[in-house]
């Protein structure tokens, strides 16, 4: 049996949601499936002796989820002053506009068509609420819109979908670049060895306790992945489907619609250096 320390990222085991630094409480969304693990992370994040509290995706339209979320930030003492997004995917986002209503909120997104408020998110902003201070960090790649949160004073990075609790990230074509999401990993490894976050709290799955190794680990499955899917195409295998059949036979196949689109990104990396 391998403990959870000698996982990728040493993830935490127990509950999903629940505090996970002194500053973050997750609340977990009842939208499990394959492509979400075991659902959305909903992070609520404040200064322990503070009233206001920022949430970071409130997750998908679901009223019970989007009240809890509420509560839980009351129970602390807190009220919801600002909600974020990561990015664009209604797993994240599609609860925003209602939660908005429900708190009174302004939501800040990198995409100009998610933000309530007019005001938006830019890389390199500042946030400062309630004497929270979140550092805006733009890691396109997933999608064009994601970006991650650091947490100085937690030594935290949220994620959402660019690094996972559990398992590995789907770039997916047309909407996600392979080139643009290794410079994103690149960047997130320099938070870690340059800024000292140790702590990943993601989009979905659990905390993962060494945000250093769990990027290299991203890093060092992009970069076997890329080399299978090269050697597949130097085999024969042209088209997406070929290469799936050929590459991700250990994956459920459930999984392979999505792994074509992961495919097709891989080969518009490998097409645009000329290595096919």
């Amino acid at each position: 049996m391998t403990s959870a320390t000698e996982l990728p990222g040493q993830p935490r085991t127990g509950p999903i949601g629940g505090p996970a630094t002194p500053r973050a409480t997750c609340v977990l969304a009842p939208n499990p499936s394959a492509m979400t693990l075991d659902g959305t992370n909903t992070w609520i994040l404040a200064e322990p002796d503070s009233s206001l509290a920022v949430v970071v995706d409130p997750g998908p339209l679901d009223e019970g989820h989007l009240a809890t979320v509420v509560a839980t930030a009351e129970a602390a003492g807190k009220r919801v002053a600002l909600t974020l997004l990561t990015h664009g995917h209604p797993d994240h986002s599609a609860g925003a506009a209602r939660f908005a209503e429900l708190t009174g909120t302004r939501v800040r997104a990198l995409d100009p068509a998610l933000r309530l408020g007019g005001e938006g998110l830019g890389v390199g902003d500042v946030i400062t609420t309630g004497g929270l201070e979140l550092h805006v960090v733009a890691t396109p790649g997933h999608t064009g819109d994601s970006l991650c949160f650091h947490l100085p004073a937690d030594r935290a990075v949220l994620t959402g979908d660019t690094v996972l609790g559990r398992g590995t990230t789907v770039v997916a074509h047309p909407e996600g670049r392979l080139g643009d999401y290794l410079d994103s990993l690149r960047r997130l490894r320099s938070l870690a060895v340059d800024e000292g976050v140790t702590t990943v709290l993601p989009g979905h799955g659990p905390v993962l306790d060494d945000a250093r190794g769990a990027v290299e680990y991203y890093l060092a499955h992009r970069a076997k992945r890329l080399a299978q899917v090269e050697t597949a195409v130097e085999n024969g295998h042209r088209t997406a489907a070929e290469v799936v059949a050929a590459v991700y036979a250990d994956v459920d196949r459930a999984l392979w619609p999505a792994a074509e689109l992961s495919v097709r990104a891989q080969l518009d990396y490998l097409e645009g250096h000329g290595l096919i």
